[in-house]
């Protein structure tokens, strides 16, 4: 646990599913209905930093959030993020992967995807 964090300070009810590594969240912010969140529960910032354990945890974790998200929404698809450093916008310091659900019409022209990230370099076809 890390002080002043507020992913290891995460009020239990707000977890909807959990495994010894990972908790899984909604989102506080949604990008999109339905915007989950996978935690690490160790205070580690970085993915690179995760170990094999946790990795096979967040893989898990993604198939349940995704499973929960259907139960609720009727996402066409998923956007899958991770902000990982200050140069990748990550704003709180603690490792979490980000399941946004897409929805048809969302966006005028979705393709690229997470290359939107940089707009100039988005339209590559």
């Amino acid at each position: 646990m890390s002080g002043n964090c507020p992913f290891c300070e995460l009020a239990e009810d707000r977890v909807l599913w959990s495994d010894d590594e990972v908790r899984v969240v909604a989102d506080g912010f949604p990008v999109t209905p339905g915007h989950m969140l996978v935690i690490t529960r160790r205070h580690v910032g970085s993915y690179f930093q995760t170990t094999d354990t946790e990795r096979a945890s967040i893989a898990e974790a993604l198939d349940a959030a995704k499973r929960l998200v259907e139960q609720d929404f009727l996402p066409d698809g998923f956007n899958i993020g991770i902000n990982d450093g200050p140069a990748a916008g990550q704003t709180v310091p603690h490792l979490h992967v980000h399941l946004m659900p897409r929805y048809a019409g969302d966006a005028e022209d979705p393709r690229g995807g997470v290359r939107w990230v940089r707009s100039e370099t988005a339209r590559y076809w």
